[in-house]
């Protein structure tokens, strides 16, 4: 499959999610012209790849896109963070990311994070190998996992989440997903340190 092609299907599958337009996310893209566009589409469709409305994927479509599921707090983008996430994306062709409510995320670093879910989500959207950046559901993570439908759920270096946990979760939503634990390398610095040695300057001042 020619990579344009490739892009297509990824823009369509994730304004699924979005429900945003696809075509105004490809107008944007270098190359993408309308007719390009509309002819690659139209062949996409003849292919059987692309609902007959040119609106969804077909189910041919959608298994040939390989979608990989990460998660986090993102509170402070680290190098491990960018270590993860690059190992991540070149586990498939999509790479979603869901980022931890606020609630959630003082249970697991035990302190409040600095930046709201919403800067979170801001902040790794605008991370190159993300193609997607959602919040997180405080009472079912398998709400999230069951909209993404990822075939790879990456797990990064420092994740305490129970790969049996989760692939027993999958199976409940009649999902067929794969763990994939990331042996990325452990950075010097952690989020929580960051913060930590950061505050002990600015009082040193």
């Amino acid at each position: 499959m020619e990579l344009i092609e490739k892009i297509i299907l990824t823009q369509i599958y994730l304004s699924g999610i979005t429900g945003k337009s696809y075509k105004d996310n490809l107008k944007t893209k270098k190359g993408f012209t309308e007719n390009i566009i509309n002819s690659k589409i139209d062949e996409l469709v003849k292919n059987k790849l692309i609902t007959e409305d040119k609106s969804a994927l077909t189910e041919l479509g959608r298994s040939s896109l390989r979608v990989v599921l990460a998660g986090g707090v993102f509170d402070i983008i680290h190098p491990g963070h960018i270590h993860t996430l690059n190992a991540a994306k070149i586990l498939g062709d999509v790479l979603v990311v869901v980022v931890a409510t606020d609630n959630t995320a003082i249970k697991m670093k035990k302190r409040q994070p600095l930046h709201s879910k919403e800067q979170r989500q801001e902040l790794v959207n605008s991370l190159s190998m993300v193609d997607l950046c959602l919040i997180g559901q405080e009472d079912d993570i398998f709400k999230t996992v069951n909209l993404v439908k990822p075939q790879i759920i990456a797990l990064g270096y420092d994740q305490v989440h129970q790969e049996k946990f989760i692939i027993e979760g999958c199976k409940k939503i009649n999902l067929d997903a794969k763990v994939a634990r990331l042996q990325s390398p452990i950075p010097e610095s952690s989020s929580s340190k960051i913060q930590k040695e950061y505050g002990e300057s600015i009082h040193g001042i």
